[in-house]
């Protein structure tokens, strides 16, 4: 008999797909939604999910900052979440023009599935809407996390980057350079991302 899936609901897309364990065949299913069509016990699950996956250190505030935009979600065949990605808009200034950026965020698998192309799926549909709604891609990567990416083609920014905060432009020289996706853009003009409260990348 074939499992029980989670079901996709409205406003959602389902994707069954196969990996290989050590001992035959599970399967987990791939599905987008908004943040508004998850419910509260979703939403509790992924951000259980950040805790685990980055040992405590994810605050409230990290899990606001990959809220209100498309979350790529994976369950396996008993309906547990075993990893979470996030895609949100950001607004980019870069040489005299405002960019709309797909930002993601809060991406994990959970560490007893790790290594197993998870983090993989869930890039590849968040990298799918990014190409479709926004002008290019970025976000911020860990040490082990930036490996994976640029593996799929995301690229680092060679330029200085900065904030346009409440009181004008910041500049932050000391600032990890994010990664960017699809993006055609000169070094040469600084890169100023839209301020938010917390960690600006």
């Amino acid at each position: 008999m074939a499992p029980t899936l989670p079901p996709s609901g409205r406003g959602r897309i389902g994707v069954r797909t196969q990996m290989w364990a050590e001992y035959g065949v599970w399967v987990t299913t791939l599905r987008t939604a908004h943040t508004y069509d998850l419910d509260p016990a979703e939403l509790r699950a992924a951000r259980a999910l950040m805790a685990e996956a980055f040992d405590g250190d994810f605050t409230d505030q990290d899990w606001d900052h990959g809220l209100g935009g498309v979350h790529a979600l994976v369950h396996d065949d008993s309906g547990l979440l075993l990893a979470h990605g996030s895609v949100v808009q950001r607004r980019i200034l870069h040489n005299g023009r405002s960019l709309r950026v797909g930002y993601v965020e809060a991406v994990a698998v959970r560490p007893d599935r790790q290594r197993q192309g998870l983090g993989g799926q869930v890039m590849g549909v968040l990298e799918k809407v990014i190409d479709r709604a926004y002008a290019l891609g970025a976000l911020s990567a860990s040490d082990e996390g930036q490996r994976l990416y640029l593996a799929r083609g995301w690229q680092e920014w060679k330029g200085a980057v900065g904030t346009l905060g409440p009181e004008g432009v910041v500049h932050m020289p000391d600032e990890e350079p994010p990664l960017l996706w699809g993006a055609d853009l000169d070094p040469a003009h600084e890169l100023l991302i839209d301020w938010r409260d917390g960690d600006i990348f």
